[in-house]
């Protein structure tokens, strides 16, 4: 959301000449600024500047909420520092979503702060019901003007609203569902709130296959993407249908509970026998899927699809030699390991992988092409090839071609490579069975939808796997975070610089019996630090 106001000025010059007596010509010259207003011209007046005093917080604060409660859309607009986008959500509420009898009460004001509830009463059809909640705006000095001026986020008119977003009232587009999981118990957003925007894609999905029939109802409409309507309140149910989905209650449970713990944390869990989705949680400011929908470089998680392209390519083997120096170089740019890692000249794949040795995979970059990474990812693990129908929105990961720096980087997760925590767990999936079975959050046979398919890995190459990420999840970096799990276990640790970030992105993927789950933690630090912990709590919970 753009903050302050805009420089530009567009000026236009009026010269009205009057007649009769006692008038003579005036100029009139008014700029038309963004920040919702005009500046009078030939005035020696200077502009206000500085933060705006309390009195002007509260008179503007008071001048906005009167326009909003009278429904005066470009009026409240006016008030803010981006009118152009304000005046659409403003307009909505009392037109689209049918609000009235609007009452705004200002709280304590706190500095520029103003916190406030809003009351009102949606109605539509001859149906009506009371809405209340709270939000917060905060006043700023305008800089082309020297106004105060409402600093403008969709979420002042309500705190669901994002870019692009408005309110709506009329029938449901789609009528409701009941979710179920594998076993039949009812997924509500309310006992799991991950779940939420993943139920709204359901229902838009297979709402009216499920065999339900529409309500009337409140919602965000998100113009500005393909996402399903948010229902905020419903005036009059219409009929659920029950929806089957893959998920696990007791998984899922245990993943909203894990992320719970880890700020701006993501966690899938999937069945590696049949790549049914058991679990998916969030818990990020922001709202957002990052579970099924990021795109950020997964760093030494990603090791075990370069390892997969070694053995296949024939550079070495799981016993066979992946020397671990303090650093390496490719095409001019310096890698290193983490501070506390001792060289190993004489290390086997197996060590280097299990102690997540950087410089042992970035050593091999000049023998593998630039393709090399991406034709495994895509043709054994079923990774970038953007055709996964999970049920849902999904990102597929990416590993384009790479050259120069990039190839070495994209050995150990950064440089181009990108995924999310859904196709970590799906890689995992992938190197414990050696069949890629695309991820799935409703059965296939639901819609007939044509699923993704990959060659997948030879069992030699399943064997090697299995036996380094056990000896990761046993012996090396993931040991202290597996401690504890029985059954066949295995797991890869990751962290992932990003520029900017003061700490590393925490990455970590595993799998107990039949059960695995990746998951990420943005600046989390170390694998075994954040995303570590979610990821066995979710396969201790199992499937």
């Amino acid at each position: 959301m753009r903050k302050g106001v805009k420089a530009a000025v567009v000026g236009s010059v009026f010269t009205v000449m009057v007649a009769g007596a006692g008038y003579g010509a005036f100029n009139f010259v008014s700029a038309l600024n963004d920040d919702g207003g005009t500046a009078p011209a030939g005035q020696n007046k200077p502009l206000r500047s500085g933060p705006p005093s309390s009195a002007e917080v509260q008179e503007t604060s008071r001048e906005f909420f009167a326009a909003w409660e009278q429904g005066q859309g470009a009026r409240a607009a006016s008030l803010t520092n981006f009118a152009e986008e304000a005046e659409p959500v403003l307009t909505s509420f009392g037109q689209d979503a049918h609000l009235t009898d609007v009452k705004i009460t200002p709280g304590a004001t706190q500095g520029r702060t103003v916190p406030f509830s809003v009351k009102a009463t949606v109605s539509y059809d001859g149906k009506s019901k009371p809405l209340a909640y709270r939000s917060t705006l905060t006043v700023v000095r305008g800089e082309s003007t020297g106004r105060a001026l409402v600093d403008w986020e969709p979420s002042v008119v309500h705190p669901s609203l994002k870019d692009g977003d408005i309110l709506v009232t009329g029938e449901s587009t789609t009528p409701q569902v009941e979710a179920v999981d594998r076993h039949g118990m009812v997924l509500s957003p309310k006992k799991y709130p991950s779940l939420g925007p993943i139920l709204d894609e359901l229902r838009a999905r297979y709402g009216e296959q499920a065999g339900g029939t529409p309500g009337v109802e409140l919602a965000v409409r998100h113009t500005a993407s393909e996402a399903a309507d948010t229902t905020l309140l419903t005036l009059s149910k219409g009929t659920s249908g029950k929806l089957r989905t893959t998920l696990s209650a007791t998984s899922q449970a245990a993943a909203e509970q894990a992320v719970g713990q880890y700020d701006e944390s993501s966690v899938v869990a999937v069945k590696p026998s049949t790549g049914e989705i058991l679990a998916v949680a969030n818990n990020r400011a922001d709202g957002f899927n990052a579970a099924f929908l990021g795109q950020v470089a997964p760093g030494s998680t990603m090791k075990i699809v370069s390892a997969a392209m070694l053995i296949d390519t024939g550079l070495t083997s799981m016993n066979g030699p992946a020397p671990c120096p303090p650093q390496a170089v490719s095409e001019s740019q310096t890698f290193h390991n983490l501070k506390d890692m001792a060289p190993n000249e004489g290390a086997t794949l197996s060590e280097s992988f299990a102690r997540s040795c950087n410089t042992a995979f970035i050593k091999f970059a000049d023998e593998v092409r630039g393709d090399s990474l991406t034709r495994e990812a895509q043709e054994r693990f079923g990774i970038g090839r953007d055709d996964w129908k999970v049920g849902v929105p999904s990102f597929d990961g990416s590993v384009p071609a790479a050259g120069g720096p990039d190839t070495a980087a994209g050995l150990i997760g950064q440089g181009q490579v990108q995924m999310s925590p859904l196709d970590m767990a799906s890689v995992t999936a992938t190197a414990m069975t050696g069949a890629f079975r695309q991820p799935v959050i409703v059965p296939q046979s639901l819609d007939g939808r044509e699923l993704a398919k990959a060659r997948g890995l030879s069992g030699d190459t399943v064997a090697q796997l299995r036996a380094m990420m056990n000896r990761t999840a046993t012996s090396g970096t993931a040991a202290s975070v597996m401690s504890g799990l029985s059954g066949s276990i295995g797991a890869k640790t990751g962290s992932a610089e990003v520029d900017g970030n003061t700490k590393a992105d925490s990455w970590f993927t595993g799998y107990r019996d039949d059960v695995a789950a990746a998951a990420m933690a943005q600046q989390g630090g170390r694998g075994g630090e954040a995303a570590g912990p979610i990821v066995a709590a979710v396969l201790r919970a199992g499937g």
